[in-house]
């Protein structure tokens, strides 16, 4: 199904040309729930899996024209790659607005370099799902600069002890959703998640393998300065929206 795009030029790219990066308020990324920790070794660790997932061109062919025009660019469609956000490849939406953006420049470019590299250290158990996911949302072109990329840390000898419960949470409004994204970060992973608001509104997800979760919150429209709390298994933590 084509997906709506936001208004015209009412995105704005951060940066420009091949390092350039996606308006957070129309491009914040959304992940596949299919995709979790403990799915890795049957979803993106199989060689081949994302071309199972990718949508077809007749779809997304038309949403470029449109996510080009949110942009406000006038390029030539061959100018950009219609991109995954948060990729395929480390469990991204599929079809999803909030996780596609006309890129400037042609496959390969340096966010692809970046992508593989998450991927791979995921697949080999040297770096969480939600970390790479993260990682990658909250600025690849950092990640794309770095030098050299990381190595694998050594395993530490014995048992580590059991941490203390905690989470921490962010937020970003979405005028096109009219809902907020609250992002839970814990170390409480495949737990429930409830934020719930100082109105006593609540909305509801999970915790994946790694203990991070986007929580959808309902919160009637734009409500700056509320007051939000999150409970995940034994942890709770609270923001301002």
């Amino acid at each position: 199904m084509i997906q709506a795009q936001p208004p015209p030029s009412s995105c704005h790219s951060i940066g420009s040309g091949l390092y350039s990066r996606p308006d957070p308020a129309c491009t914040p990324g959304a992940l596949n729930p299919v995709v979790k920790q403990g799915t890795i070794d049957r979803t993106i660790c199989v060689e081949g899996w994302t071309k199972t997932v990718r949508p077809p061109e007749s779809i997304t062919e038309k949403e470029k024209r449109a996510s080009l025009a949110s942009y406000g660019d006038s390029g030539p469609l061959s100018g950009y790659e219609y991109d995954h956000f948060v990729p395929l490849e480390l469990g991204g939406a599929t079809n999803d607005p909030r996780n596609l953006w006309p890129e400037p420049g042609n496959s390969p470019n340096p966010k692809d370099a970046v992508e593989d590299e998450l991927r791979q250290e995921v697949c080999d158990g040297r770096l969480s799902l939600a970390r790479a996911q993260r990682e990658i949302a909250t600025n690849w072109v950092s990640l794309a600069r770095r030098s050299p990329p990381r190595t694998k840390s050594p395993s530490p000898v014995g048992r580590a002890p059991v941490p203390a419960a905690e989470c921490t949470l962010t937020a970003s409004y979405s005028s096109r959703y009219d809902d907020y994204d609250v992002y839970v970060h814990s170390n409480q992973p495949d737990r429930t998640v409830t934020v719930t608001g100082t109105d006593g509104h609540s909305d509801s997800w999970h915790t994946d393998g790694a203990g991070y979760a986007d929580v959808y919150f309902k919160s009637g429209g734009p409500a700056p300065g509320r007051h939000v709390t999150a409970r995940v298994g034994q942890a709770i933590c609270s923001t301002t929206l």
